[in-house]
């Protein structure tokens, strides 16, 4: 058996734009980072997390990206990124970057290309539709954040689907075209010499093709129709094959709606898919039923029996 180093890793997150400023600006940033090497080495970590750093308008905490292969202005340079991941492993500490391909920017330049060319390649990369009679969305999804699933588009006819703010438009991983999109974007962290990925709703990125409206009056999470989807394993063997069987990466994946028998599935090793996953059962504690809007009081030993879970 492959040795599971990540098994005896300390994993620390650091969200860049509280963590450390170095320059002044009252913005935490990569030159921060770098001078608190030594201190967190101290702590004794093995890994840094680090919560997206990449070119975003910041409607979502950087979680909508631009550009994938460019660094935020406000935390610094591709160059001082380089130095960063350099310093890191001269102390023996890895890096784990956050892989957010659910959704982009509503500014990236695919979508861009996808409002501006509705015959084009970049309009099925995302999940357009029309809308349903009376200037109706095209089904009752809401959005993790409460409101629809779907913004019309500024120009035209038809709506777009976006499971958080409308300025992050869900991708089509249906289209092989998405998927090696994504691979590439991947391939250029790998060839920089980063040890894994944390991957924001990844098993999201499958979703029922026919988009169908929840039984219920909506909106409506439609959770059962985008979470755990009919191809989710697939695409992650195939993401596996392609990117990460190329080394010994450290992987977990973010998964709302995940049971533990499912998370096994995810991560077992004859799967070849993910190393862990996050998971969220603790957070239902204190809901009734599946109206996540009544809360009721729990035990400490409740919350013992799901993480000994």
């Amino acid at each position: 058996m492959k040795e599971t180093w990540w098994k005896e890793a300390v994993v620390y997150q650091i969200y860049p734009r509280s963590f450390m400023d170095s320059n002044g600006d009252g913005i935490g940033d990569l030159g921060g980072i770098i001078r608190k090497l030594d201190y967190l080495k101290e702590l004794g970590v093995n890994v840094i997390w680090l919560s997206p750093i990449y070119r975003s308008p910041n409607d979502d905490n950087g979680y909508d990206i631009s550009d994938y292969c460019e660094i935020m202005e406000e935390f610094g340079t591709m160059e001082e990124f380089d130095r960063l991941l350099n310093a890191m492993h001269e102390k023996g500490l890895k890096l784990m970057m956050d892989l957010v391909v659910n959704h982009t920017s509503d500014e990236h330049p695919w979508f861009q290309a996808a409002l501006k060319d509705k015959n084009g390649p970049y309009r099925d990369y995302y999940f357009f539709r029309d809308g349903k009679p009376g200037g109706l969305p095209p089904n009752n999804w809401c959005s993790h954040f409460g409101f629809s699933a779907w913004e019309k588009e500024p120009e035209g006819d038809q709506y777009f689907l976006h499971l958080y703010t409308k300025k992050q438009p869900d991708l089509n991983w249906d289209n092989p075209s998405v998927r090696e999109e994504v691979y590439r974007i991947m391939q250029f962290w790998t060839d920089k010499g980063i040890d894994g990925f944390r991957m924001d709703v990844i098993n999201y990125i499958s979703k029922v093709a026919e988009l169908p409206d929840m039984p219920e009056d909506g909106p409506y999470l439609a959770t059962p129709y985008f979470a755990n989807g009919p191809h989710v394993h697939e695409y992650l063997q195939e993401m596996n094959r392609r990117i990460l069987s190329q080394r010994d990466f450290i992987t977990v994946g973010e998964m709302v709606s995940v049971t533990t028998d499912q998370a096994r599935l995810y991560t077992h090793e004859d799967r070849h898919e993910l190393n862990m996953v996050f998971t969220f059962e603790h957070m239902y504690l204190d809901a009734v039923g599946e109206d996540k809007w009544q809360i009721r009081q729990w035990k400490l030993s409740e919350l013992k029996a799901v993480f000994g879970k």
